[in-house]
């Protein structure tokens, strides 16, 4: 079917989402509250599944042009003893191809690209969502592709589920040197990640108690083994990003609103917000996007045919994220934990 949508954010989610139904033939106008879109330089790790759906939306060529492998990661102690690999190999085996890793800006710049392939899909800055019902007026649906905190979310569903804090900072960074490693250090209620990004550069990312300054931080992993206090040293501080680790709770009993007055169905953050230790909140968004595109593009003409669309997207796409952010978070506790010699022990029991 087609129709006419607008997509609240225009974040990883909301322009996957575009891109998918602009090609299955639908209008769609994205609104971002935001003055300018975000393009700080974190990387993302895109996993083979993700790399399927964005091939779907017509991008995944963009993705590979500035994306680099992952392929030989371990989990190591501070001393620098490696106590387990990152099951990198397998994922590769699996799949027939490697997990990517690609900086936002570049990910961002290949779905506006695909985006403005179009020529007639307008991303509106500046506008923030206040009343879904009047944003729906002679519109098929709407996405709530608007972040942790969404006003989608919240105008439909309450204010039941919402960001929760886990009690841990975040910092990442890109330095301009090459690490001999890469994997994650789990140290003692903290870890440190380093992953390539690009040639010539190293995107790194460490957690830490949440009173922890940017003064606090270089000296915090000053012990720890080569190169990690050379990476921090090679980053201005100034460019590092600093945030409070969240997450989504409790988790919503559904994705989608089918009301007959501004159906609604939210993607990414805004449905399942998880903290960052397994590295999916990026794949989720895409995997949100391409689900929910194919089911509005197989389904019939009309609102029961957007309603029918709606519950299929739900049904592939929530339990799974769910139990993705679920895990993460699980993981989250596990690698922040000051047990760390139970905690050790157990990752020495992971296959190779």
């Amino acid at each position: 079917m087609t129709g006419t949508a607008t997509v609240a954010g225009a974040g990883i989610g909301g322009l996957a989402t575009a891109i998918g139904l602009r090609r299955a033939g639908w209008s769609v106008t994205v609104l971002e509250r935001r003055t300018e879109l975000e393009r700080y330089g974190a990387a993302f790790g895109i996993h083979p599944t993700a790399q399927s759906a964005l091939d779907r939306l017509g991008v995944g060529d963009a993705l590979r042009e500035h994306a680099v492998p992952y392929r030989d990661a371990h989990i190591r102690t501070p001393d620098g003893t490696s106590i387990a690999r990152l099951p990198l190999e397998r994922i590769e085996l699996k799949a027939g191809r490697p997990e990517l890793l690609i900086s936002r800006p570049y990910l961002l710049d290949a779905l506006l690209a695909g985006l403005d392939a179009f020529g007639d899909v307008p991303i509106k800055l500046g506008e923030r969502v206040t009343d879904v019902d009047a944003l729906a007026a002679g519109q098929d649906l709407v996405i709530g592709a608007d972040g942790i905190r969404s006003a989608v979310r919240t105008a439909r569903f309450g204010d039941r589920s919402g960001p929760r804090e886990v009690g841990t900072v975040a910092w990442i960074g890109i330095a301009d040197i090459e690490s001999p490693v890469h994997g994650e250090t789990w140290g003692s209620g903290r870890f440190f990640g380093l992953t390539p990004v690009e040639p010539g550069r190293t995107n790194w990312y460490a957690t830490a108690p949440e009173a922890t300054t940017a003064d606090d931080l270089r000296g915090l992993f000053a012990g720890w083994h080569d190169p990690i206090p050379r990476i921090l040293a090679a980053t201005d501080p100034a460019t590092w990003i600093r945030y409070e680790m969240r997450h989504l709770h409790p988790a919503l009993p559904s994705f989608v609103s089918t009301a007959p007055v501004a159906p609604v169905a939210l993607v990414g953050d805004a449905a399942h917000a998880m903290t960052p230790n397994l590295g999916q909140g990026a794949c989720s968004a895409i995997l949100d996007a391409d689900a929910l595109t194919r089911a509005l593009a197989a389904a019939p003409p009309g609102p029961a045919g957007v309603a029918g669309a709606l519950r299929a997207y739900d049904r592939e796409r929530r339990r799974s994220a769910q139990r993705t952010a679920f895990a993460s978070r699980t993981l989250h506790r596990f690698m922040s934990t000051e047990r760390t010699r139970l905690r050790d022990a157990a990752v020495r029991l992971l296959p190779g």
